[in-house]
């Protein structure tokens, strides 16, 4: 080794010593010198040995540790996901091609890229925040209503304000999912919040337009108007959803259930007579029209039955008249002939004699019927 040979050896200074002694004399230091250089070469070899093993091992470690860091950059996109890569926190691609879909995909693991995955198709829930009173989050869940107090306290319930200036309460819940992955995920910071502050937004703003009465008890009417709101504010803010339905209850003050609800009954009893009287005006209606039609047809009958015997006399008129024209007292004769035969069908027996024939008219006499015989009464009989 280097070092053995940068300083001299023990064993050369004894050899000096040794010629004052006598040349070729050995010593007792000159004899023992090569066992301690036999055993550093032993030891030097062995820590080479365990160095290099050390290295060897450190480098198996260093290639598994890399290979379990590349490893977990491999994820799984679920079939209603998508996912985007963010490299430093930007997305990696652009537009639509930074969405992955379905399947098995891989990034370089945190902190170099960040999995951020996205429900598209699961429906998302959200309900406002606004228009109802104060309850704890335990009584949501136990259902447990508060009694009245003596008004409300806008430090902690809330209200809506109708169009004619009445207050009632109400709450929305709204079902919507993600159409745009990319604007509701990185052009908002929570972009959930931003659509419970369009669903706030429209529910006050709706029922500003609306009176009590359009909106308690619960309208189908309103209920519409406030998912058509949401949906343009969502539009308008591009949040990047579409609003599939929802629902609003409504219900008026606490303290005023009673004079609603006799309102509500009073309005029930309204609607039930006025619901009476059309079925009513319904059912004469449609009789009268019945009957109009059945009286029209009736007439529309008779004119054509009339007009076709009027048709007919002319006809039989008008094919007889030639006849008449060519033998006029024939046809008379004829004519009195079979009018008489349709007079007399019952007749026992007639005779027919027009007049003499000396043409002086005959007196005529016709029996129609035999007289009846006379009851014999006891007197006669006698």
């Amino acid at each position: 080794m280097k070092h053995d040979h940068d300083h001299p050896h023990p064993h050369d200074h004894d050899h000096d010593h040794g010629h004052g002694h006598g040349h070729g004399e050995p010593t007792l230091a000159a004899a023992a010198a090569p066992t301690p250089v036999l055993a550093e070469d032993a030891s030097s070899q062995a820590l080479e040995e365990a160095l290099r093993s050390s290295f060897f091992i450190v480098k198996l470690a260093m290639v598994i540790m890399v290979l379990v860091f590349l490893g977990s950059g491999f994820f799984t996109v679920g079939p209603q996901e998508k996912a985007v890569i963010l490299r430093f926190g930007r997305p990696v691609g652009e537009g639509q091609k930074a969405l992955l879909t379905a399947g098995l995909h891989w990034a370089f693991p945190y902190p170099i890229d960040e999995v951020v995955k996205i429900p598209i198709t699961e429906s998302q829930v959200i309900s406002s925040t606004v228009g109802w009173y104060f309850t704890t989050p335990e009584q949501e869940l136990s259902g447990e209503e508060l009694p009245p107090g003596q008004g409300l306290n806008p430090a902690i319930d809330g209200y809506l304000i109708t169009a004619d200036r009445n207050i009632v309460h109400s709450r929305a819940t709204i079902h919507y999912h993600i159409v745009d992955p990319l604007h509701y995920v990185f052009d908002f910071t929570n972009a959930s919040v931003a659509v419970q502050n369009a669903l706030n937004t429209a529910l006050v703003a709706t029922a500003a337009r609306f009176k009590v009465d359009d909106i308690y008890p619960d309208n189908i009417a309103f209920q519409d108007a406030v998912l058509q709101r949401v949906t343009e504010l969502a539009d308008e803010e591009n949040l990047g959803i579409s609003v599939e339905l929802g629902d609003v209850h409504s219900i008026p003050p606490r303290q005023l259930t009673a004079a609603f609800t006799q309102v509500t009954t009073a309005r029930e009893n309204r609607n039930k007579l006025l619901n009476d009287a059309q079925s009513y005006k319904n059912q004469m209606v449609s009789s009268s029209s019945a009957q109009a039609v059945t009286i029209t047809n009736r007439a529309a009958t008779d004119r054509d039955n009339y007009v076709k015997s009027l048709t007919a006399e002319a006809k039989r008129f008008t094919d007889l008249l030639p006849q008449y024209e060519k033998y006029p007292n024939l046809f008379a004769q004829q004519q009195l002939v079979l009018a008489m035969a349709q007079v007399l069908t019952n007749v026992q027996g007639k005779m027919f004699l027009p007049e003499r024939q000396d043409g002086k008219p005959r007196e005529l006499r016709l029996q129609l019927n035999r007289e009846p015989p006379q009851k014999k009464t006891g007197a006669a009989g006698q």
